[in-house]
């Protein structure tokens, strides 16, 4: 996503900025390492792009910035739950306005802050009491963090992601590995299913892989590099490419928008929201994704 040409609104720092899309409020950095945007509408990393090289982000060239519908790519966040477990799909944080809090810039890159905090409206989705911030480091790499505090006068549990959507040159010659060899198939009704060390897509898939490495690369041959995602806080790692039958459904998406895109989430999964992590009253949790080129 080209955020250079939007026209600035108002100028925070050198390096920091803020624009608009439609309907979206957006926090542009252009830095010496790299170019990024984060868009306040669901706290939404649209793009980031080291110095040298394509956009490690894809975004739907049909997403639709109405400041109401989530966001087609970049990196949705999904909380307080991830799935189709509650409603809305995947929680309400993915379509929220997010304050910005902080910016912070030296040689080495700019760090954002975004916050979301119980209002009435996430009390009538959702009735619990909470703080959460959103911390976005601008580097050479890009790395995120969304932590999490209980605000409230009791526990209460939760899942979420960082719904990464990778950016590929061919999604048919991209070989990731570090996924690990279970994994629950969504289109087989969850079933726990035996994998491999490598996979090179030639359908869709929708996965949560239950015993993922550290890190998982994807190997695009066709922009000569390897993304690397580093993940913290999970207790799987996501893949989902929806392939062309997926794409036609999708009306923030371009028919062929899945040949360059696999999401590799860093997610906390549960089946239930029942069933999710407990956070006690005034306890933290923390859940990242890094990204890198090799």
């Amino acid at each position: 996503m080209d955020l250079t040409t939007l026209p600035t609104l108002t100028a925070l720092s050198d390096c920091v900025t803020i624009v608009e899309k439609d309907d979206v409020k957006i926090v542009r950095i252009i830095h010496d390492k790299a170019v990024a945007g984060i868009a306040l509408h669901g706290g939404h990393v649209l793009s980031f792009q080291p110095k040298g090289q394509p956009d490690l982000i894809w975004m739907s060239d049909n997403a639709l910035f109405d400041g109401k519908a989530a966001l087609r790519g970049g990196i949705p966040i999904c909380w307080p739950w991830f799935g189709r477990i509650a409603a809305p799909a995947h929680g309400f944080a993915r379509s929220t306005e997010w304050t910005l809090i902080e910016h912070r810039e030296n040689e080495q890159g700019v760090i954002i802050s975004l916050g979301l905090e119980t209002s009435e409206q996430t009390l009538a989705i959702w009735p619990h009491h909470f703080q959460v911030r959103l911390l976005v480091e601008v580097r050479e790499t890009l790395q995120i963090t969304l932590e999490v505090l209980n605000t409230d006068q009791k526990e209460w549990t939760f899942s979420g992601a960082l719904h990464t959507y990778l950016n590929v040159g061919d999604i048919r010659q991209t070989e990731t590995t570090g996924m690990g060899l279970e994994y629950l198939d969504n289109l087989n009704h969850g079933q726990k299913t035996a994998g491999t060390n490598s996979l090179v897509l030639t359908d869709t898939i929708d996965r949560v892989y239950t015993q993922p490495n550290e890190q998982i690369q994807v190997k695009d041959p066709v922009l000569n590099r390897t993304l690397v995602v580093k993940n913290h806080g999970h207790n799987s790692a996501v893949l989902w490419n929806p392939w062309s039958q997926g794409a036609q459904t999708m009306a923030d998406m371009k028919d062929d928008g899945y040949q360059t895109m696999l999401c590799v989430e860093s997610t906390w999964h549960a089946n239930r929201l029942e069933d999710g992590k407990i956070l006690q009253p005034g306890e933290r949790y923390q859940l990242s994704t890094t990204l890198s080129v090799q």
